[in-house]
């Protein structure tokens, strides 16, 4: 189970730097739109508890 993982990892880890490496604007885009979807989830979390508290 552990080897699968590592290998798992392996083929993410070549595939995020072959994408980087080919198409950096496309890259880019994906991370700016990661980000964003984080950035909106703990908006999302931090207005939830704001109104648990009221």
């Amino acid at each position: 189970m552990v080897q699968t993982k590592k290998i798992a990892l392996y083929v993410v880890v070549v595939f995020v730097l072959y994408t980087i490496i080919t198409s950096p604007a496309r890259a880019a885009d994906l991370v700016q739109i990661g980000f964003e979807g984080i950035s909106s989830a703990a908006k999302g979390v931090g207005d939830f508890m704001t109104e648990l508290v009221n």
